[in-house]
């Protein structure tokens, strides 16, 4: 089985106000926490076939550091090497030392290309800044680029995404990552929303949003794979993807995750206890039936009869096919001969639909 290593870089130049991430702006620790990463990397011998350094923002440690902690990972001859990177934090320089270091893939927070929306966001750079750092990364010989976007943002609207869109397809990148909204208890947003201070679009408007970047990248030849992702074939991010099949993967850092030999833990979120050698948290097991169905119908790939056969030897229960056929009346399943899974509008409802298998 194939196991990704997630690194969680818990540093960023400053708190968007909607993320609620675990982060701290003050960076006096990078050193200490580098090498930390750097100890634990190297333990155990385990060999991992996809490396993904997120955050926080991964960008803001420095080309020199990030070096360090990927050449000191166990990975395979070709594994997928993922940095995260904000225009903000990251130049020529940063690109051509994680180059060096192998990196193969980034993924940059674009969040949106129009300047008011990137303001409202928190974005600390501009749209010129953001094609500049395509340019760069590019320049370094790194070609497989990620761009994130937002969907359902303050103030936006159906034009203004068409500017996005536009803005990343322009570029011609790989793979965009494209996520609705999530208001969090705790962050900015949050409070502003309660206090009704947060001019967001409606649902419906919000769902209009997702369904026409589903259609717009769809017919610029980027393909959606899983709820929030599309990609040109072949492109698609193989380190998430592991995810999205139950597969294993390490997770260091402070607020990261594990999931090992059906066990799962996870370091608690204060970099101080993890700098400390404060042992992971027991999180229970994991990877059962339940939960791979859960992890698959996020997947435009969907629930196939093989891949179940081949893991738990058994098939697809017939309630199952009952229950998608069911949805398929509804608009929101497709059915294949050897399975089925959500289409765009069941995505919308992923939540709901999902669970109603699970019971």
């Amino acid at each position: 089985m194939k196991t990704g290593l997630y690194i969680h870089a818990p540093f960023c130049k400053s708190k968007c106000p909607y993320c609620d991430f675990y982060s701290l702006s003050d960076i006096s620790l990078a050193d200490e926490y580098t090498k930390k990463v750097i100890g634990l990397v190297a333990e155990g011998g385990r060999l991992f076939d996809t490396l993904y350094i997120g955050g926080g923002t991964p960008s803001v440690l420095g080309g020199e550091r990030l070096q360090k902690i990927i050449c000191a990972a166990n990975l395979s001859e070709n594994a997928e090497i993922t940095v995260e990177c904000n225009p903000s934090s990251a130049d020529e320089k940063l690109f051509t030392a994680l180059a060096a270091a192998g990196v193969n893939r980034i993924s940059m927070g674009l969040q949106s290309a129009v300047e008011e929306e990137r303001k409202s966001l928190g974005r600390l750079s501009g749209r010129e800044r953001a094609h500049e750092a395509v340019m760069q990364c590019r320049k370094a010989g790194i070609e497989n680029i990620s761009l994130d976007l937002m969907l359902g943002i303050p103030g936006q609207t159906l034009a203004s995404l068409d500017e996005s869109l536009d803005f990343c397809l322009s570029l011609g990148v790989p793979h965009i990552s494209a996520y609705m909204l999530k208001i969090e208890e705790g962050t900015v947003f949050y409070k502003r929303e309660c206090a009704g201070a947060l001019p967001l679009p409606g649902e419906d408007e919000t769902c209009e949003m997702y369904l026409h970047t589903v259609k717009t990248l769809k017919k610029h030849g980027l393909y959606q794979y899983e709820i929030s992702n599309f990609a040109r074939p072949g492109m698609e991010g193989r380190h998430n993807l592991n995810y999205w099949d139950c597969g294993e993967y390490l997770g260091i850092g402070p607020a990261a995750h594990s999931f090992i030999n059906g066990k799962r833990f996870y370091y608690e979120s204060r970099i101080r206890d993890f700098l400390n050698g404060k042992p992971p948290v027991d999180d229970g097991t994991g990877g059962d039936f339940e939960e791979y169905v859960m992890l698959r119908l996020r997947l435009a790939e969907g629930l196939r009869e093989n891949a179940v056969k081949e893991r738990f030897h058994r098939s697809i229960p017939s309630e199952y096919y009952e229950k998608a056929r069911f949805y398929a009346s509804k608009g929101l399943v497709n059915i294949f001969d050897d399975g089925f899974a959500l289409n765009e509008n069941g995505f919308l409802l992923s939540n709901s639909v999902i669970g109603s298998f699970l019971t």
